[in-house]
């Protein structure tokens, strides 16, 4: 069982520990789940062991930053540039052109979706600079 699996699970239990009394329903602390990524498109389990209080959504951040407004918006950008060698620090498996993206080998190796394996498209990799 994979650790997102047991996680719910093992709040559950932490809050069942402090329950004044027993409920077959489980703790009423509502618990909550995001999926954002889908790095796996498969479908989405859970085992159920963490009550009848929760629920499960989906977050994108587009519609997130839509939602907040162009100046809340605003401040979480200049937070990332801020921040984007520490906190917002990325690393890429591979550097590509845009040519070498529709390379047949290059389309296998990042059509993977795997963790860790980001690649960064450069279009201007490989371009002659005045």
């Amino acid at each position: 069982m994979s650790t997102d699996k047991k996680r719910m699970g093992l709040q559950l239990r932490s809050l069942n520990q402090t329950a004044k009394e027993y409920s077959r329903y489980g703790s009423t602390t509502h618990k909550q789940v995001y999926i954002y990524g889908r790095l796996d498109t498969g479908p989405t389990e859970f085992v159920n062991n963490f009550g009848m209080a929760w629920g499960m959504g989906g977050w994108l951040l587009f519609p997130f930053l839509q939602r907040i407004g162009s100046k809340a918006a605003q401040k979480l950008r200049a937070r990332v540039a801020v921040e984007l060698k520490t906190t917002f620090a990325s690393s890429y498996a591979k550097e590509v052109s845009l040519a070498e993206a529709l390379q047949l080998d290059a389309i296998s190796a990042y059509g993977k979706r795997t963790t860790g394996a980001k690649y960064l498209i450069n279009p201007n990799k490989g371009q002659a600079h005045d």
